[in-house]
């Protein structure tokens, strides 16, 4: 795309996920995520009824009556989108691919983020990290965030989520909300999820496509591994092949399950030609 088409496409998909974020997410969102700390706000004379246990005993002290401690929630949080840009993401057979799918989730995010005056920053995945964009307030820096979204090109192909959370553990030390997006294709990350979801506020969501779980029956067909490049031939008409493949579907996504529920952290399913307001609403309420 030249840079005309991809400032079109940005437009677009702002007033898109911009009105969602505005008119459906903003109360889910701020719900959701209240802040998770407490920091210090003021010292204040002591009142009938106030917990004895945050008497600030040097001023009670020094003034001979006594004072408390005010604390207010902290409400500045983090937001880290994680993206999976690896070949598996261009995989789309209904509306649209994962890719397009997690760009629209991270734009509706990143305007409820900013909308509740938060930080949003960004990491692009593959086989390893391709690109991270620290996180920052403001709309110019979302629109930034967006237009990568949409025109950014991985170097490699594979998709290697420990690492990437290895990565993250080491670059993001003040603890964030996480959203890890993916079809979580990929080797066993059950150590880095442990180790982040200890740190973070861990959120998978795993895009799948219909095609993904239901091999259709139009017989004798080559299927080629996008990130591997390994190529078969395969009876997609044969009764045994499809419930094969299936079966394989539904043993990944438990996987994905036991592993996110095993470290405390939370997982979403969004099929590629399904509503994903549905599902976001769905999660932000059970919150």
């Amino acid at each position: 795309m030249d840079t005309a088409e991809i400032l079109k496409r940005v437009r677009r998909l702002e007033i898109k996920t911009r009105g969602l974020s505005n008119h459906i997410f903003s109360g889910e969102y701020h719900s959701a995520f209240k802040g998770r700390g407490m920091s210090f706000s003021e010292v204040r004379e002591y009142q009938f009824g106030d917990d004895i246990r945050s008497i600030d005993w040097n001023v009670t002290a020094r003034f001979n009556h006594p004072f408390v401690k005010v604390f207010e929630e902290e409400r500045e949080l983090t937001v880290m989108l994680m993206v999976d840009v690896s070949e598996s993401s261009i995989f789309g057979t209904a509306k649209q691919n994962k890719r397009n799918m997690m760009t629209e989730l991270c734009a509706v995010l990143a305007f409820s983020a900013i909308n509740n005056n938060d930080k949003v920053g960004v990491i692009f995945f593959s086989d390893g990290v391709e690109k991270y964009i620290p996180p920052k307030k403001g709309k110019s820096h979302i629109l930034f965030i967006i237009r990568e979204l949409i025109s950014f090109e991985p170097k490699r192909k594979g998709t290697n989520i420990k690492e990437t959370l290895r990565f993250f553990n080491n670059a993001n030390k003040k603890r964030s909300i996480v959203f890890l997006m993916s079809d979580f294709l990929t080797g066993s990350y059950q150590d880095a999820l442990n180790i982040a979801s200890k740190r973070h506020d861990m959120v998978g969501v795993h895009i799948y496509d219909q095609r993904d779980k239901e091999l259709p029956s139009v017989g004798l067909i080559q299927m080629n591994d996008l990130e591997t490049g390994e190529r078969q031939w395969v009876d997609s008409s044969d009764k045994k092949v499809q419930q094969y493949y299936t079966q394989q579907f539904h043993q990944h996504v438990q996987y994905c399950r036991n592993s996110f529920k095993k470290s405390g952290a939370e997982l979403i399913s969004i099929r590629t030609d399904e509503d994903y307001v549905k599902a976001l609403q769905s999660f932000f309420v059970n919150r």
